[in-house]
């Protein structure tokens, strides 16, 4: 198995595009902050449950010592856009509110930043285990 097609760092690449591709619709949104009738748009939030292989779904975490909690292991290839629509709607139609918008930018931002990081700590990790810098 190559390191690449490892689950973690496979879940972690599919998070770092849905990241993405909910950027590219946040910034759709404030771009059309103007524009009669639009409506903004955002992703459904991304669930690695159901799309786990059901051999993953069983696994359980080893346990080295009686303190330590036991655990189950539970991408999405393809995201769905969440339909529900803004409280507010001006005059003209458009339902874009540039507050909800750029704090949504920030977190997604944020978010991203951290599934980064963790992906190159991970190979870190595993370069530093296979003996190499």
């Amino acid at each position: 198995m190559a390191i690449s097609e490892l689950p973690i760092l496979s879940m972690l690449r599919t998070r770092m595009q849905w990241h993405q591709e909910r950027q590219r619709l946040l910034a759709e949104n404030v771009s059309n902050a103007d524009t009669p009738s639009f409506q903004p748009r955002d992703l459904t939030p991304l669930s690695f449950e159901r799309n786990m292989p059901r051999s993953l779904a069983s696994l359980e975490l080893a346990r080295t010592d009686s303190g330590h909690y036991t655990g189950t292991l539970g991408g999405a290839s393809q995201f769905n856009l969440d339909r529900r629509g803004g409280f507010e709607t001006r005059p003209v139609g458009n339902a874009v509110n540039l507050e909800d918008e750029m704090i949504k930018v920030a977190a997604n931002q944020m978010d991203y930043q951290a599934a980064t990081s963790l992906y190159s700590r991970s190979l870190g990790l595993i370069k530093s285990a296979l003996g190499r810098k």
